[in-house]
């Protein structure tokens, strides 16, 4: 006969134990509000610290529903193995949930039915937090290795969240202003892209930058609305300016004015090392143009009077007086440079006439390194007219470009041109709002509150992040 010892609580004991047990019930629900688990059938039981990330043990559970086969009464059966639930960093650690899911069993067919929760998708493991923090990511310029494991998944899981990204093309509309130019995909192979010049759109991208490439592209608009373009800017890729033509008949081709200013300053920069080479390598002369040769490019108007000691000379000069012993070492050399300058001179004043009629009464005596330029500039007198009076220019694309090249740069280049492109379009056409606490307003708020108990209407606010 086994004899059992009956155990009596005290008062306080009993006491003292509620206590506890409120209190850490209490302490869980803090954690499922900090973790943001809206499903009130989600129970926290334990909290464990791993050390490289920390653990949440948690249970779902609610009364058995109906069955969806024969509409039965289902009863719970037992807790299923436990899912391994990757979640949104706390506190800067990793966070692991392992979910318990009850498992219900139909009395009267036998099926086996698991519990479903807004945290995560049926025979999903990802939940929909991590999902829109990964959509949120790609907007940015992080490599999608870097947000796979900064958000403890795989890349694969990246890559499939890239792919729900969807963006058509309408065929209906093209806008006024557009601007043309190339970036580099891979080593050797040039990509297209075009640009609404207003409001930064990416229009096209396009896996090349052949003529085919580009007419097959824009022939899918109608002739009515590539008739509405009214300016197109571009760098002085010649296969652009025939199919700008053909498939825009209104539009005004419009040269960016950098890269005609670059032309010049390239052919001077060759014209002084063609020179250069004329003196011996040991030369004086030789030593002062290669050190120097930004003073020759430079625009003269913007030389500086500061006198600093110059080694190569051995004394205290100022960078024109450097200029000016540059251009006594060649009288061919001073000739381009004055000439040089005064193109500068009517280009930046605009002034085309005068810029057309230096070049056509010089053309036949300046070195062929510049009639080189001087019959490019010729041929294309009319676009580089255009660049001059209107106030458009391939700047704003110049800038986006240099955004891809980030976004290259970070991913250690791309292999599949479909996600590189992807990842353009969602970073440039998708705006994002960026969480800024404004530290002003709060010091405000902390002063304020020191003195009165009432609290500002514009004390302390969260401009949201969101996403479209």
């Amino acid at each position: 006969m086994s004899v059992y010892k009956k155990s009596h609580m005290t008062y306080n004991e009993k006491r003292q134990n509620h206590h506890f047990r409120k209190t850490h019930m209490e302490q869980f629900d803090f954690i499922t509000n900090l973790l943001g688990i809206k499903d009130p059938n989600i129970t926290i039981s334990d909290y464990v610290d791993a050390g490289t990330h920390k653990e949440v043990i948690a249970k779902l559970d609610y009364p058995a529903p109906k069955c969806h086969n024969c509409h039965g009464q289902m009863a719970k059966y037992d807790l299923q193995k436990e899912s391994k639930i990757p979640y949104l960093e706390c506190a800067g650690y990793k966070t692991l949930i392992r979910l318990r899911k009850r498992r219900f069993r139909c009395q009267d067919c036998g099926k086996i039915a698991v519990a479903e929760t807004s945290l995560v998708k049926k025979n999903h493991q990802i939940p929909a937090i991590v999902n829109h923090k990964i959509a949120q990511k790609l907007i940015e310029k992080a490599s999608m290795t870097d947000i796979a494991e900064c958000l403890a998944v795989s890349t694969s899981t990246v890559i499939r969240k890239l792919k729900e990204f969807q963006f058509k093309t309408d065929l209906t509309w093209l806008p006024a202003h557009m601007s043309w130019d190339e970036y580099s995909f891979k080593k050797g192979k040039m990509s297209f892209i075009a640009q609404d010049f207003d409001s930064l759109t990416i229009l096209a991208i396009l896996d090349g930058r052949t003529q085919t490439t580009i007419r097959n592209h824009f022939l899918r608009y109608s002739r009515q609305v590539r008739n509405r373009v009214k300016v197109i800017t571009m760098d002085m890729f010649s296969p652009y300016y025939d199919i700008a033509k053909k498939l825009f008949p209104n539009a005004k081709i419009v040269l960016d004015r950098f890269h005609i200013v670059q032309h010049m300053s390239r052919a001077m920069n060759h014209l002084r090392i063609q020179i250069m080479k004329q003196f011996d390598r040991k030369s004086h002369e030789y030593k002062a143009l290669k050190s120097y040769w930004k003073l020759i490019q430079q625009d003269s108007r913007k030389l500086s009077d500061k006198r600093f000691y110059r080694p190569t000379f051995r004394m205290h000069l100022t960078n024109k007086e450097i200029l000016k012993k540059l251009l006594s070492y060649s009288q061919e050399l001073r000739e381009h440079y004055e000439l040089y300058q005064l193109l500068l001179f009517h280009f930046q004043k605009k002034q085309a006439e005068h810029f057309f009629d230096l070049i056509e009464e010089l053309l036949p005596s300046v070195n062929p390194i510049f009639q080189t330029i001087f019959k490019t500039f010729l041929k294309d007198k009319d676009k580089i007219i255009n660049a001059l009076e209107l106030p458009y220019s391939n700047a704003k694309l110049d800038a986006t470009n240099n955004l891809i090249k980030v976004i290259k740069r970070n991913a250690f280049g791309f292999r599949n041109f479909d996600n590189f492109k992807l990842r353009i379009l969602i970073a440039l056409n998708i705006k994002k709002k960026r969480t800024k606490l404004v530290l002003s307003n709060f010091r405000t708020f902390s002063l304020y509150s020191m003195n009165s108990w009432n609290c500002p209407s514009r004390s302390l606010f969260l401009i949201s992040s969101t996403w479209s």
